[in-house]
């Protein structure tokens, strides 16, 4: 294992080395940090459900009716009536006939495309996809190719040339690092121009914020369900709990519980999370005072921060990313927060493109607007002594 050891002294060298924090205690805007306490700026936790008393109620009644584990597959004797009715109620959430639930979003987006694609298709992924749509990809042995990020035109002029087989399009609705929105309507149109062209999207950090209750990048560009065939989206961020799920059409639903590997082949998701994520769900979608507080934060941030003149990038939603540029300056600002008691994330390359390390600040529901003038603050003061 010594041969490892030169590839780990690099990533050191080049302020790439990555660690593990250890908190305490529920998600939430204040965390307990490797014994520390900091105000937290980098969880997914949007809505502010992870620690929410009916949603941590619902998962103690679940445990009380089904015990801890699913004891096996789906597909053997682990799927139970809460597992099924969590998936009848995302397919009525997202308005489609039908939901599977995966254990995790890298789980759904590697089973979806392994099970629709093989050799002699192709396979179209955003430049900036998350890993789990770029590995799936590369794992289905179809042709795989990346798009410039968010370049309709660049896809519809390949698809035009003529590709073999099926065609996946996937992208993610709310790109995890920038914070934009993709371009939907202009990616389906491409679709709907080419027979056996499919949209697939990967709404884990659009669904619970964006859309008519939550229902996420879709609905929030007014996209009918037939233009978006394979809708992914995951619980653990904003729903507040664990796993994903994929919908759509009975024949998607079908095709995925006889052939997708990593639905097949692994133990079912706890129950008892499936029976709390029933009421994170309804929570998620009754609670519109959740994304108007969202809302009123991310518009609050975002003119603080161009008053400061920081360099912030073209995103409606609660990712909030500021760019740095190197990786030394990411990891001084975020040291620098750190010393005044705010837990801020430096990204740095392979996560981004290389020269686009950042910090990748992201607002809850659970915040308040002292917090983020908290965060202003801080950001002032650094701006001042070290501008970006």
């Amino acid at each position: 294992m010594q041969t490892l050891q030169p590839e780990l002294e690099r990533r050191r060298r080049n302020r790439l080395y990555r660690r593990r924090r250890v908190s305490d205690g529920p998600q939430g805007p204040e965390l307990r940090v490797d014994g520390r306490k900091l105000l937290s700026f980098c969880s997914n936790d949007y809505l502010g459900l992870a620690a929410d008393p009916l949603v941590v109620a619902a998962l103690t009644e679940g445990a009380g009716i089904y015990g801890v584990g699913s004891g096996a597959a789906h597909l053997v004797n682990g799927h139970s009536q809460a597992h099924h009715g969590l998936e009848e109620e995302l397919a009525d959430f997202t308005r489609r006939p039908r939901a599977l639930l995966f254990s995790t979003g890298y789980m759904a987006n590697l089973g979806v495309v392994s099970a629709l694609l093989g050799r002699g298709d192709t396979f179209y992924g955003d430049r900036l996809n998350h890993a789990s749509l770029i590995d799936g990809g590369l794992l289905s042995r179809a042709r795989f190719q990346r798009y410039p990020h968010g370049d309709a035109a660049f896809l519809e002029k390949r698809l035009e040339d003529g590709t073999p087989g099926r065609t996946l399009i996937a992208t993610d609705g709310v790109f995890s690092m920038d914070g934009d929105i993709a371009p939907l309507p202009a990616l389906a149109a491409v679709c709907r121009g080419k027979q056996d062209a499919w949209l697939m999207v990967d709404d884990a950090h659009g669904l619970g914020v964006l859309g008519s209750e939550g229902r996420g990048s879709v609905d929030h560009l007014g996209l009918e369900v037939g233009d978006i065939p394979v809708l992914m989206g995951t619980l653990g961020k904003a729903l507040g709990t664990f796993g994903a799920f994929v919908a759509g059409s009975e024949e998607l639903i079908e095709t995925l519980i006889q052939e997708a590997r990593s639905y097949v082949f692994t133990t079912a998701l706890p129950p008892a999370v499936a029976h709390a994520t029933r009421t994170s769900l309804a929570l998620a979608r009754g609670d519109e005072w959740r994304r108007e507080k969202l809302k009123t934060l991310i518009a609050r941030f975002r003119r603080g921060a161009t008053e400061l003149g920081l360099p912030l990038m073209a995103s409606e939603t609660p990712i909030q990313p500021i760019l740095t540029g190197t990786e030394e300056k990411a990891l001084a600002w975020s040291e620098a927060l750190e010393a005044e008691g705010l837990m801020v994330t430096a990204i740095r390359p392979p996560t981004v493109p290389a020269n686009g390390s950042r910090l990748r600040i992201t607002l809850s529901a659970a915040h308040t607007e002292e917090q983020v003038s908290y965060l202003l603050g801080a950001l002032e003061k650094l701006q001042g002594a070290n501008p970006l």
